[in-house]
């Protein structure tokens, strides 16, 4: 996990970014990051919580679509997934853990690329850290498909995404995008209006 910290008194916004696998290979690899909100440039603090691998049954990673096959087998992450020790209870333990001590419950809400499938597979198989959180999401996919169609120009110069298909990437790739559509797009409509 990643924290940026804001001011004490900023706590509340708090955006609590994760990154998961979803079904058919749910609970692979989850990481969770938080940014501020607030903070014009969202900064990040070398304060790092779990990174966690989780156990899957062989059963379960044989029957992935073949896409995931290629994809996490290139990355190594399936190997990885067959080598953890790591349940879903001692992943949620540690992760819930970690934001109690970051957070005030129920204010922080979610947030990540398409974050919905996140949110689906956290509701499922992590409830008690999904109920820490605010019931709200920010999707940063909704955000760069209005950016898009409204600010055209400005969003071909958004952050491309590598495409590694690892957690801790597309969360960082997450919050390089918000940080770039706040900067770039939300500050020009906020100064247009001046």
């Amino acid at each position: 996990m990643l924290l940026a910290r804001p001011a004490l008194s900023r706590v509340v916004s708090r955006i609590v970014t994760g990154g998961c696998m979803s079904p058919p290979h749910p609970g692979v690899r989850l990481r969770t990051a938080m940014a501020d909100g607030m903070d014009q440039r969202m900064v990040w603090v070398d304060l790092e919580g779990p990174n966690l691998i989780i156990k899957q049954p062989d059963e379960l990673l044989d029957s992935m679509s073949n896409w995931c096959k290629e994809h996490h087998g290139k990355s190594g992450l399936t190997q990885a997934v067959r080598d953890s020790k790591i349940s879903l209870a001692q992943a949620e333990y540690e992760f819930l853990s970690f934001i109690r001590k970051h957070t005030p419950p129920g204010v922080c809400p979610l947030a990540g690329n398409s974050v919905h499938v996140d949110k689906q597979f956290l509701n499922k198989y992590m409830p008690q850290f999904m109920r820490h959180l605010h019931y709200r999401i920010i999707d940063v996919s909704t955000v760069k498909e209005l950016c898009r169609r409204w600010y055209p120009v400005e969003y071909e110069c958004a952050p491309k995404k590598a495409a590694s298909h690892r957690a801790l990437d597309d969360i960082r790739e997450s919050i390089k995008e918000l940080q770039f559509y706040r900067q770039s797009i939300f500050k020009k409509a906020t100064d247009e209006k001046r």
